[in-house]
């Protein structure tokens, strides 16, 4: 049972094309629903890795991945259909891009690298997780009016979270470098 929790990762990678042909055609509701269960086997996947002894190096670079590439990928989709600001989704995608090419500079400079999520990028994980949730939820349900607050809120807290897990990771990933060199 230890290939489980991968194997839950891997579904919810698979569960995002299927996730944007629904909100494509305008099935918000299936679309919601998809995005909650894909949610929850975040966290299903993380305790079952704990509870099984199941984590694994694959693990480790796998749910990290998935949750980029549900989230990128449905605030890309969001954003087309104007759901999302666009100058949202383009902060969002850069920090993604920025943390990519800082941990593929820092794996060249001192030839390791170590997946380690820091906190701020877990609440940026989940303030994406509860912008996308809470704007589903507006298409599905026909709430719009009633959550235009809460999706104020949430969009302004995204921001704030991407720019402080970028500025975090670039320090880290800065000190990381210097550290090296001065060894060396």
């Amino acid at each position: 049972m230890s290939w489980l929790p991968n194997v839950i990762t891997v579904a919810r990678i698979c569960a995002v094309p299927v996730i944007i042909g629904l909100i494509l055609f305008e099935e918000y509701a299936s679309a919601f629903w998809v995005f909650a269960i894909a949610g929850l086997s975040d966290a299903l996947d993380g305790y079952l890795a704990i509870k099984l002894k199941a984590k694994t190096e694959l693990g480790a670079y796998l749910d990290p991945l998935a949750d980029k590439v549900l989230l990128v990928g449905l605030c890309l989709t969001l954003g087309f259909l104007g759901e999302i600001p666009g100058w949202l989704v383009s902060f969002v995608v850069l920090r993604d891009v920025l943390i990519l090419s800082g941990a593929l500079f820092v794996l060249m400079v001192t030839g390791s690298l170590s997946m380690e999520p820091l906190t701020v990028s877990k609440l940026n994980t989940l303030a994406q997780i509860l912008l996308v949730g809470l704007v589903l939820a507006a298409q599905a349900f026909n709430l719009g009016s009633k959550l235009d607050l809460a999706c104020d809120i949430a969009i302004y807290t995204v921001a704030a979270t991407t720019f402080a897990s970028g500025a975090a990771y670039i320090y880290l990933w800065s000190r990381r470098v210097v550290m090296m060199q001065r060894r060396a």
